[in-house]
């Protein structure tokens, strides 16, 4: 569907790059909702299933809450407080730093890797979202979004 009919816009955009701007928003937006559908039933938040994904990454080490913020993409996420939800639905603990008692580590758990085992058995019914672009065209896309970004 083209952006203006999915926003119902009437009068042409001032150019293509502010048409490009909205188009990018939205299409965030449309794909956010995407996976908040699909990660509902594991009742876990597409924050949580970042944050899980980069403790996956560091197991079996720790890592700082300052490294996770680094790496999320929702750089706005309230990190202490999804570590504590983590922590508090078994899916993540806390770790005291050996070295520096004030640093606070957070490793993933049994129970998280098990949860993002099954999620990972489900990923193939996300990508239907994705059946409208061919592996070329995907591949293109992804090539022209790290150009923009630069």
């Amino acid at each position: 569907m083209r952006l203006e009919e999915a926003i119902k816009q009437k009068t042409p955009f001032r150019s293509q790059e502010e048409k490009l701007v909205v188009n990018i928003l939205f299409t965030c937006s449309w794909m956010q909702e995407q996976m908040r559908l699909f990660l509902a039933p594991f009742s876990i938040t597409m924050q949580q299933y970042n944050v899980l994904r980069i403790l996956r990454g560091q197991h079996p080490r720790a890592i700082a809450l300052n490294d996770i913020r680094e790496r999320l993409l929702d750089k706005m996420s309230d990190v202490s407080r999804l570590a504590d939800r983590l922590v508090k639905t078994g899916w993540a603990e806390k770790i005291k730093d050996k070295h520096d008692k004030r640093l606070v580590l957070i490793g993933i758990t049994a129970k998280g890797l098990a949860l993002l085992s099954g999620i990972d058995e489900d990923l193939p019914n996300l990508d239907h979202v994705m059946q409208q672009l061919s592996g070329n065209e995907l591949f293109i896309t992804n090539q022209l979004l790290d150009k923009l970004r630069g």
